[in-house]
């Protein structure tokens, strides 16, 4: 019988839980942990009146490897799904190791004091996991995750080549708030405040931060400003699909997001280095997060739809060229009402379910069950998407006129 840890108790864990709470004959034994135990049992609390399951719940330091693995002992977990921070990636790979358990994420590792976002430190645990017949499934979030599924569809079902990827992320959401991420705020800036970069042509094209931008007309959102950013699946999706010639991701943002944030950083307060205050050392960005709102509080005021999606053009399997959009709409109030949490959290939580489901259920699994280190788009993408239209992100297809015009 699987018993499945998740560490992590923000919005996503929160979402990912209350998925697995509804598919008991998958997921029949579930904890949850995190450094404040007071929010796993709130959470369970929801699970419990939403479902009618019991989960139990934990205390962890999981920057801590003999104590990340302790818990893993204690409770016989033989799947950990890691929704903490992306500082705890490796910490929590390492205990997953000692202890036998597979692994599973939703970010890529990142150091705490550079924001670089690459894949090469989980890539290098690889033959370790190989070896010890265990499997690390690497971004199992919207996106990643999704949107690297969703690509792999497309060239399985439809695409004998893909030439070109764009990946839009539109949230149309309206929590509120003057400013607020719809997650980790930490995590949210630095990603926002870091170069762009896509790939084209075989190398890295390099942009500043937040100076490339267009207008795209989302389905249920409407035309909205998207900006060129860097994300992580272009390294894995580049590396693994590497007959793609050019991959972009756009992300939306409303015009008071980039006022607020353009004055933040002139001030300094993105900063990640620490800096002095009072004879102590503080990290402006660490401080800032504690002053914005937690993003688990905006669902219950947040309207609005989020539309993501890749847009793909190549060599169809007809023979002819041909651009295809593949996309879900998400409702932040329908996703609310259903976990407790908005659309942002529940389009990572839910795919961080499935991924666990493919997992456990064996569904999915390395070469010749194998283990090893692997990113979505290794996986075949069929059983994946066919559990996203039942579990609350219908997706859709459809062909359009040509390529984006930029």
């Amino acid at each position: 019988m699987s018993k499945v840890l998740v560490i992590g108790a923000g919005g996503v864990g929160s979402v990912a839980v209350h998925k697995m709470a509804m598919n008991p004959d998958i997921f029949p034994d579930i904890t949850l942990a995190s450094r404040r135990k007071f929010k796993c049992d709130a959470i369970a609390e929801s699970v419990k009146e939403r479902t009618g399951v019991t989960i139990k719940t934990a205390e962890v330091d999981a920057d801590h490897i003999d104590a990340t693995a302790a818990l893993i002992r204690s409770i016989g977990a033989t799947h950990v799904v890691n929704l903490a921070l992306p500082y705890q990636d490796l910490t929590i790979m390492e205990a997953c190791l000692s202890t036998g358990a597979h692994y599973l994420d939703t970010a890529n590792y990142e150091p705490r004091d550079e924001a670089k976002f690459e894949y090469h430190w989980q890539w290098a645990y690889q033959d370790r996991f190989k070896d010890a017949g265990l499997m690390a499934l690497l971004g199992s979030g919207f996106d990643p995750g999704v949107t690297s599924v969703f690509t792999t569809w497309l060239k399985k079902h439809h695409f004998d080549r893909i030439d070109t990827l764009d990946i839009l992320d539109c949230n149309g959401g309206d929590h509120g708030q003057h400013f607020a991420t719809n997650f980790n705020p930490e995590i949210n800036i630095r990603e926002v405040t870091a170069v762009a970069r896509h790939w084209e042509n075989g190398g890295w094209v390099e942009t500043p931060p937040m100076s490339v931008k267009q207008k795209f007309d989302f389905e249920a959102v409407g035309e909205k400003t998207m900006y060129l950013m860097y994300h992580e699946e272009i390294e894995s999706l580049k590396t693994h699909l590497p007959e793609i010639k050019r991959i972009r991701f756009w992300m939306t943002f409303g015009e008071a997001y980039i006022t607020h944030l353009t004055v933040l950083q002139n001030v300094g307060m993105t900063r990640i280095d620490p800096v002095i205050y009072e004879g102590r050392e503080i990290v402006p960005l660490q401080f800032l997060k504690a002053v914005l709102p937690e993003p688990s509080s905006l669902g219950e005021t947040t309207k609005g739809k989020t539309n993501i999606g890749v847009i793909a053009t190549g060599l169809g399997k007809d023979g002819k060229e041909k651009t295809l959009y593949l996309y879900n709409i998400c409702d932040h109030e329908e996703a609310f009402a259903e976990t407790g949490n908005q659309a942002v959290s529940y389009t990572t939580g839910v795919p961080a379910m499935i991924g666990a489901a493919m997992m456990v259920t064996g569904t999915w699994s390395g070469p010749n069950g194998e283990g090893g280190v692997f990113n979505m788009e290794q996986m075949d993408p069929d059983p994946f998407m066919d559990m996203l239209n039942k579990h609350g992100l219908p997706w859709q297809v459809k062909e359009l006129d040509g390529p984006l015009d930029f």
